[in-house]
């Protein structure tokens, strides 16, 4: 049971970090308030998407709250899963413009991160013990 309580607190540190970080990461794409985000926009993307870039920031904003909230609440493996793949769409999409590869490098390491946090919520979800603790 030691090993669970351990398990315990990472699951906790990746599912507030995994959850706080998109939320606040997706409520600056709405706002555009620290940064130029559609700078990271690939072109070949903008002519595929039928929206303005400010307007598919905004998009993007709202998806990144809704899936930090979802790792923050009951829905954390769904969401993890999510972010994982959200991640290496983003990492994809930065790699594919030829340009920032250290961004798109740390979105892959992220997108572990919430993959690692989507098998530990198995995991306490198959352990009863580990539920009641905290969901």
């Amino acid at each position: 049971m030691q090993l669970d309580r351990r398990l315990n607190q990472a699951w906790w540190a990746l599912r507030l970090g995994l959850g706080l970080g998109p939320f606040l990461a997706g409520l600056d794409k709405f706002f555009n308030i620290l940064a130029d985000w559609t700078m990271y926009l690939n072109p070949l993307a903008l002519k595929v998407v039928p929206l303005s870039p400010a307007a598919f920031m905004r998009t993007v904003g709202v998806v990144e709250m809704a899936v930090g909230i979802a790792v923050l609440t009951k829905w954390t493996r769904w969401g993890a899963y999510v972010a994982a793949a959200w991640l290496i769409a983003i990492a994809l999409n930065l790699v594919t413009m030829g340009m920032f590869f250290d961004l798109a490098v740390r979105d892959v390491e992220i997108a572990i991160g919430a993959f690692v946090l989507a098998k530990l919520t198995e995991v306490r979800q198959a352990q009863p013990g580990l539920r009641a603790v905290a969901a």
